[in-house]
Formats: structure tokens, sequence, C-alpha cells
């Protein structure tokens, strides 16, 4: 997991193939603009979904984890409070991995908890559950998936 400010993006550019065109992405000037949709960036490699949610409480909300994709979630508006703990300490599955979705939940707590404000963002691995959505007002935000397994 990696906890940073976007002026900082370009430290992490030789992590992964995809981090140069999910930056790139960020660095949008009209990323604050842009309609809530999915955008796609190089297929199904790379691609982003614009968002405005209610944030939710912790208590209704489990913590999450990808398999074939790493996010980064960057906040443009609001505080989302993301929480975090790594999945190999993670003992409550509620359900089997989807691959179809990508997704497995887990009921255990949070580990670390992160105010990420405006203009910060988190990177998520598969080895990392997260918890996003947390906050008491709304939040918009992009998420960038990029594959594991880009070529």
């Amino acid at each position: 997991m990696i906890f940073d400010i976007l002026e900082n993006a370009d430290r992490y550019l030789a992590l992964h193939k995809g981090f140069v065109q999910a930056f790139d992405f960020l660095k949008r000037p009209d990323l604050q603009e842009l309609p809530v949709d999915t955008y796609e960036i190089e297929g199904e490699r790379v691609y982003a979904m614009i968002a405005r949610d209610p944030g939710r409480k912790k208590e209704e909300a489990l913590l999450e984890t990808h398999e074939k994709y790493i996010d980064i979630q960057l906040v443009l508006a609001g505080t989302d409070t993301m929480g975090w703990k790594s999945k190999s300490l993670c003992q409550q599955p509620v359900e089997e991995y989807d691959p179809d979705t990508d997704l497995q939940f887990f009921a255990d707590a949070p580990d670390t908890w992160l105010p990420t404000a405006s203009g910060r963002f988190a990177i998520f691995f598969p080895e990392d559950a997260h918890m996003p959505l947390i906050s008491a007002g709304h939040i918009h935000k992009v998420v960038v998936k990029i594959a594991v397994n880009y070529p």
C-alpha cells in the first residue's frame, strides 16, 4: 500500500508498466469536471471510474481485496477515511473470491485508517485489504484499475 499526494506520483512510475497511463489520466486538467462514468485508458488493462458517492459508516462496510487489479484511489473532493489491513492477516472471509467481479470481502477490522483528503491517493495492491468510502459526507473520487498481469 502506498499513500501520498498527487504531486509525488512520478516517484511510483517504475513500480508497474500501467502506472504511467494511470497517473497521466489522474493528472488531466479536466479531471474534476468529468461526469460519473467508466473511462477506458488502455482497454481492460487500465481504466478509470469516476464516482460521487455518499460516505458510509465503518460498521456498515467490509474490507475488500482484488487479485486481478491494482487500485489507485484519488480523492477529488471530501475526505475518504480508508481502512487498511494486510490480506495475509485477514481471518474472517465473508465469501470466497469471485473472479468475475475480482472481489473478496472480509469482516476483519482494519489495522490502520487513512484520512484521504482531496489531492491525496492510495495505491492498493492484491495483498492490501482496504475499506473505502468511509465518511460522514459525500466523496468525489476516481479509482484507476491497473491489471496486475499487464503485458
